[in-house]
């Protein structure tokens, strides 16, 4: 990937005031719950450099691109998985993919969102038309992925793909994400938190409203964060009767594994023909666009 730079000194200077980005794996209740919480600031800024969106486009794909880097603790080895929203309504929906090594890219499906008058609140739910959600894992190996899909309930991302872990995976999760802007609408803040029951130990229904009551007592993670907030006071201050502790910090990255080097080897990889008209007929250089990070490369036709 080509990293994109934010051209802001003054977002700049804020961000480089904060606490790094980071995700904090928590177990608690004697290993009854398993949680991450994210701070993911800079993630989400670099997210909107690369893509180069708009207010109501950073407050879609961010979401959705936190949901995702909070799906990687659920991953087993060496694993990335495949996130949709798929709808009828004016936003469409996104594709966003994370990987258990740490990287998490996507798009929209509709980049701008087109909208008839001013934003007045950060409700997405009039985006969203009815449509599914679907989750597909890539096991190591795999020659094919697992796939679950859901209807849409909620119009709300984290909510939605609450209702998708209850449904296809039937497991007690929770998910909860949230970005702040800034007067001139720049990202000040953001993260997310997830919590899941381990289904194979049989959690009382008593425990898991408790658990739930605590996840849905956290503050806005994007005022959180942006006021220089930590990681271990919301985990220790939220779920202290649960006795949690912090099992591992993780680096989480907006990030492609794309390269001209790529580009340029699956363009060698086409037919003869194919090859030729490109020669004759194609731009020189070629100019290729990463959908998943939106990288630009050049490709000169000698080089192909």
């Amino acid at each position: 990937m080509i990293r994109k730079n934010f051209n802001d000194p003054e977002l700049q200077a804020h961000i480089d005031g904060l606490h790094k980005d980071e995700m904090a794996v928590f177990v608690m209740a004697d290993g009854l719950f398993r949680g991450a919480l994210f701070h993911g600031t800079r993630f989400v800024n670099q997210m909107r450099a690369q893509h180069n969106l708009g207010i109501l486009e950073t407050m879609v794909l961010g979401q959705a691109s936190l949901c995702g880097a909070l799906m990687i603790p659920t991953m087993k080895g060496r694993e990335h998985l495949t996130f949709r929203y798929d709808t009828n309504g004016p936003a469409a929906g996104f594709s966003v993919e994370a990987d258990s090594t740490g990287y998490v890219r996507g798009y929209l499906l509709q980049n701008p969102i087109p909208i008839s008058s001013p934003l007045e609140n950060w409700d997405l739910a009039p985006f969203f038309g009815p449509g599914t959600l679907s989750v597909s894992r890539f096991p190591e190996g795999a020659k094919e992925p697992q796939t679950g899909t859901v209807e849409i309930q909620h119009k709300n991302i984290a909510k939605d793909l609450t209702w998708y872990f209850q449904q296809s995976e039937q497991i007690h999760s929770a998910f909860n994400t949230s970005i702040k802007f800034d007067t001139k609408g720049r990202v000040i803040g953001a993260g997310g938190l997830f919590l899941q029951s381990m289904p194979t130990f049989g959690v009382e229904e008593e425990l898991i409203l408790r658990a739930e009551a605590a996840f849905n007592a956290a503050p806005s993670f994007g005022d959180w964060f942006s006021e220089k907030g930590d990681l271990e006071d919301i985990i220790f201050g939220l779920f202290r009767e649960f006795n949690p502790s912090i099992a591992l910090l993780r680096d989480i990255r907006f990030d492609c594994p794309c390269s001209k080097e790529h580009y340029l080897q699956a363009i060698r990889g086409m037919n003869p023909s194919e090859l030729k008209d490109i020669k004759e007929n194609g731009p020189d250089p070629l100019e290729i666009i990463c959908h998943n990070c939106g990288s630009v490369y050049h490709l000169p036709t000698a080089e192909i």
